[in-house]
């Protein structure tokens, strides 16, 4: 009888918002990853380490993300299986630092990023979904459904937070390389193994979050103005904001202080300058909380 074994993989999808652009962190086109060791502490400070020697780059806030443990996930240990624990980091972007690459999250799903309106690549994306639930005759119906819903055809509107659903359906429909897709085919930028699949766990996870507890400001320098917090909000929903409602809702969660300083890099007049106020940190919970969307 021949008796296998599972090989414990530590996966990092860390997240900084540069220049108004959310970003991911990656080592060629995998996400900074590296084997759990017996001499590794814990599995989060396993995974610290192995950034570290890799990329040499600080990361604060780790949680985490998801265990994959497919049987068809890639498996190079000959009878055995790896399992995947993923996390998720947010960092701030440094130059420099070590070797890491950093690519746009939209680069990999463009059809998430609604700032400026329905991507084009939506309507080719919804109709090669068609294509494929008009080829099975039994499960078309279905198939029809779940293409609407997780792509907000179905009247309730464009959903945020089912970056992970809308992965895997145009996986199953072989759209994407990881699926077999062709080069001309393909959507978004391929990444190794399923490392996608897990990017977009992360950006699902993220989006979700920054609804009801303030981890944006893990993303922020140490001052900004409310228009760059703004901004960086709308950079990881894909969505624009009502300006007013949103800073209205940042007053009334007593989020954040004036620094006393002001900054005119804005190209208008000086606009003041707020810093996380440290009461945060005590783990307040914004239960509740819905994004102001613009309605324009």
């Amino acid at each position: 009888m021949t008796i296998g074994f599972a090989h414990a993989e530590l996966i990092a999808v860390l997240v900084a918002v540069t220049g108004d652009e959310p970003r991911v962190m990656t080592i060629r086109n995998a996400l900074p990853s590296g084997p759990f060791e017996m001499g590794h502490r814990t599995l989060q400070s396993g995974l610290r380490e192995w950034i570290q020697e890799q990329t040499a780059h600080p990361v604060g806030f780790l949680e985490q993300l998801y265990t994959f443990a497919d049987r068809d996930r890639n498996n190079d240990i000959q009878g055995g299986r790896t399992i995947s624990i993923s996390y998720l980091g947010l960092v701030n972007e440094q130059s420099g630092a070590g070797r890491p690459g950093w690519h746009g999250w939209y680069e990999y799903f463009p059809w998430e990023d609604h700032r400026d309106g329905r991507p084009d690549i939506l309507d080719d994306l919804i109709a090669r979904l068609r294509l494929w639930a008009d080829a099975d005759p039994v499960r078309r119906e279905y198939r029809h459904r779940r293409a609407d819903f997780t792509f907000g055809l179905d009247g309730g509107g464009w959903n945020e937070d089912l970056t992970l659903q809308r992965y895997e359906l145009l996986y199953e429909a072989g759209l994407v390389a990881e699926a077999g897709a062709s080069k001309d085919d393909n959507l978004g930028r391929p990444m190794f193994a399923d490392h996608r699949r897990i990017l977009a766990t992360g950006i699902a996870r993220l989006r979700a979050k920054i609804k009801y507890r303030p981890v944006v400001f893990e993303l922020m320098p140490e001052s900004f103005t409310l228009l760059q917090l703004q901004r960086a909000v709308e950079a990881l929903a894909g969505l624009t904001l009502h300006k007013q409602n949103f800073r209205r809702l940042i007053e009334q969660q007593e989020l954040v202080e004036e620094t006393g300083g002001a900054t005119s890099e804005t190209g208008g007049r000086p606009a003041k300058l707020f810093r996380f106020r440290q009461t945060i940190l005590e783990e307040r919970a914004l239960a509740g909380t819905k994004l102001p969307l613009s309605r324009n």
